[in-house]
């Protein structure tokens, strides 16, 4: 016999080896694709468009200029890290005929909850979870008011409990 010839493997190895390879690639394939739906959600969770409505920052300029306009105010809590916040500004704020709306009848302010600026605010109106979002008259009085995050149905149902002659079709 040549002592220089490979062993001959019995025929019950060769092929747990060839399903082993096909399980093998399974795998990577599973978590391949795993890893690529996991990163396009996290990303869809986090997206935010830009929208047309014409946010003011400081609270108090924007009381005074309600005050000024006779309009209500829309206060929009909210902090970078909140994914329901996100989520409202692309179903909720994005939406035209909430920006219309919006940018028409009311002053709107967003208020990040992680300003140290804006503690004598969040303490006035009690907010405590985000989104929260709060419409107050001209002078600051709450006259709705709705924790968590909302749809576009909702919100605009709740600018209707307001004024039903503010929106239009709901």
């Amino acid at each position: 016999m040549n002592d220089n010839q490979p062993p001959v493997m019995p025929s019950h190895k060769t092929e747990s080896l060839t399903s082993k390879g096909k399980s093998g690639r399974f795998w990577q394939v599973f978590w391949l694709t795993f890893l690529a739906v996991s990163l396009a959600y996290a990303w869809y969770s986090f997206y935010a468009p830009s929208n047309r409505i014409t946010w003011a920052d400081n609270y108090t300029a924007a009381q005074q200029q309600a005050v000024e306009s006779d309009k209500p105010i829309i206060l929009f809590f909210t902090g970078k890290w909140c994914s329901p916040c996100r989520i409202m500004k692309r179903q909720v704020w994005a939406d035209e005929q909430v920006t219309a709306t919006v940018n028409e009848a009311f002053i709107p302010v967003t208020i990040n909850v992680d300003d140290p600026n804006a503690a004598a605010t969040l303490s006035h109106y009690g907010v405590s979870a985000t989104p929260t979002t709060i419409i107050t008259d001209s002078r600051g009085n709450v006259l709705q008011q709705k924790r968590g995050g909302i749809s576009k149905a909702d919100f605009l149902e709740l600018l209707g409990k307001l004024d039903p002659s503010a929106v239009e079709d709901l």
